[in-house]
């Protein structure tokens, strides 16, 4: 068994063996013993910290979905990151290179399993809008609505993940920033030639 924790470090480390135990097994799939004995405790000691395998897999897609927004909303708001065009390839930067480094994170939040239970379909969802309200921002076009910069703001976060899912599935011999600066560049020239009417 391992070492005494503090109740807060021991809380993320379950939910970091959590994530590595779900993305290897799916949700259905994956039992609480199967993330105690991963994490080197009793089931009582995981219970003690999360009620059921559901409100642990709730708090643990609110915990990624926060660290990936953490990531591009630090990115794009970033000293380096000036202006509109450098904005846009910083945030696909970072998502790009938080994918690469946290593949088990982008595994368990965008699952096609995670869609069918209505929950954790939410969770998801308020993912994406919380990433377009970020993108909706950036868009700049004199002229455009909000409602219509927001509704292709959608369009560029699933750009983003369709990418992400070839990217991953395929092993594409490309790093992160390389791909960023593609797929940014795709983005920024559709950005450019928008016109509200």
């Amino acid at each position: 068994m391992s070492s005494r924790l503090p109740a807060s470090e021991r809380r993320q480390q379950l939910l970091d063996t959590a994530l590595a135990t779900f993305a290897r097994l799916g949700y259905r799939d994956a039992a609480m013993n199967d993330i105690a004995d991963a994490a080197g405790v009793t089931k009582p000691v995981l219970y003690q910290h999360f009620a059921s395998k559901r409100e642990l897999f709730l708090e643990l897609l609110a915990d990624v979905a926060s660290r990936l927004r953490s990531a591009v909303r630090d990115a794009v708001s970033s000293s380096a990151a000036v202006g509109p065009r450098a904005q846009v390839e910083a945030g696909f930067a970072a998502w790009f290179n938080w994918v690469d480094t946290n593949r088990d994170g982008f595994t368990v939040l965008f699952d096609s399993e995670v869609r069918r239970d209505p929950e954790f379909a939410e969770q998801a969802a308020k993912v994406q809008r919380q990433m377009a309200d970020t993108v909706a921002e950036f868009i700049v076009a004199e002229g455009l609505d909000p409602d219509r910069r927001r509704l292709l703001a959608y369009g560029i976060v699933g750009l983003g993940e369709s990418t992400c899912r070839r990217w991953l599935e395929k092993e594409i011999a490309l790093d992160a920033d390389e791909l960023a600066v593609q797929v940014s560049s795709l983005a920024w020239s559709g950005l450019r030639g928008l016109s509200p009417n």
